[in-house]
């Protein structure tokens, strides 16, 4: 079939994006889903960092591809051998499609599956194959997802059934921006009541670790950024204190102000200065977690004495070291509660048309989440 989806050809194009286009708007050709596949007619999909990256050419990816992971949609058509979708029913893709079967999904870790990280870094599905094509070539898929498109082929084991009420717009976040951002403060930190957190860095995985540390009952929750626009929504959200990175005394100010550090860091920018600055503000005894998701160049500089002398703890955290058909449910039902307003953080909507200068907004840092409505 013939779907319209945004393109990526050539990554490192120069900002203003609006100006450079480096998504192409084009008809491409969809092959009908394969055995335990599914055809998803795509009916939102947020702008992520991750994204930002595969189009400046920060992380390298097969081109072309379509990009766009963290979406939500209506499942169309069943392939062969599909268990337990039916056609009409709302779901939300995991970006990690994992197997099942190896030794981290084994041990209840599918974000690290081996099969899934291999295919995502290949632009394929799990199988190594595409379903994407035009004019005879071969169109790759971004996380196995290929969000921005009208309709995508997508594994069944990357799909989750969820609540048809939830409006298609909020309900994409929890593709990655929730699951990632809360994720990290439940499952992989496990922050309990009264403990201290700081945010690092407050896009979408910032702002849902900030929702999430509020909603865990943190005794202190410390929002940290260099955009006054994002400290001030920060506050909104119930952040007991901000603090803009750029000041010369800000880690400091922190340190004196949490009695030594907090419980808990989360770097979530991912930008080496932002880890620097999360490790510097992490109590003796604490734990820094790394969420963020840089260039393979980017690296930082620890002492080596404060690891061990101070006990320290850096771990780091991918897609909130989640099992999606357990906690995107799960999250979804805090939503519903009002104890994870998500949808607060909801930014832009537009179309196809307005796709390359959403992402000139997204690379300015002062967008919340914004969302492309198919």
């Amino acid at each position: 079939m013939k779907v319209k989806a945004a393109v990526l050809r050539e990554s490192g194009k120069p900002l203003p994006y609006a100006n450079s286009l480096p998504l192409s708007i084009e008809e491409v050709e969809l092959d009908p889903p394969q055995s335990g596949e599914v055809l998803v007619q795509i009916k939102a999909a947020g702008l992520c960092h991750s994204d930002l990256v595969a189009i400046d050419g920060e992380r390298a990816k097969p081109m072309p591809m379509v990009i766009g992971h963290e979406a939500a949609g209506i499942v169309c058509k069943l392939g062969p051998e599909v268990e337990g979708l039916a056609v009409g029913d709302h779901v939300v893709p995991s970006y990690v499609a994992s197997c099942g079967r190896c030794d981290m999904c084994q041990e209840g870790r599918p974000a690290l599956c081996h099969p899934a990280t291999e295919a995502n870094k290949a632009g394929t599905l799990i199988d190594g194959t595409t379903r994407l094509h035009n004019n005879g070539q071969r169109i790759y898929h971004h996380s196995g997802v290929a969000a921005f498109s009208e309709y995508a082929v997508i594994s069944q084991n990357a799909l989750v059934k969820i609540d048809p009420k939830i409006p298609f717009e909020v309900a994409a976040l929890f593709g990655c921006a929730v699951v990632t951002g809360v994720g990290s403060v439940v499952n992989t930190a496990n922050v309990s009541p009264g403990e201290s957190v700081a945010i690092v860095g407050l896009g979408g995985v910032g702002l849902n670790a900030l929702l999430a540390s509020i909603a865990s009952g943190a005794g202190r929750v410390i929002a940290v950024d260099v955009k006054e626009k994002k400290l001030k929504i920060a506050s909104q959200l119930g952040a007991h204190n901000t603090f803009n990175s750029t000041l010369e005394n800000c880690v400091e100010q922190i340190l004196e102000l949490t009695d030594g550090g907090v419980h808990f860091a989360f770097e979530t920018a991912g930008v080496s200065p932002a880890l620097d600055l999360a490790y510097k503000i992490t109590r003796r005894g604490g734990m820094t977690v790394v969420a963020g998701m840089p260039g393979p160049e980017a690296t930082i500089t620890l002492s080596h004495l404060s690891l061990s002398a101070e006990e320290r703890i850096i771990k780091g955290s991918y897609m909130g070291s989640c099992i999606p058909s357990r906690d995107i449910p799960r999250y979804i039902g805090l939503y519903k509660k009002d104890s994870l307003p998500v949808d607060q953080l909801l930014g832009d909507r537009f179309s196809f048309n307005g796709l390359n200068e959403a992402f000139d907004r997204l690379a300015d840092g002062e967008a919340l989440r914004q969302i492309l409505i198919l």
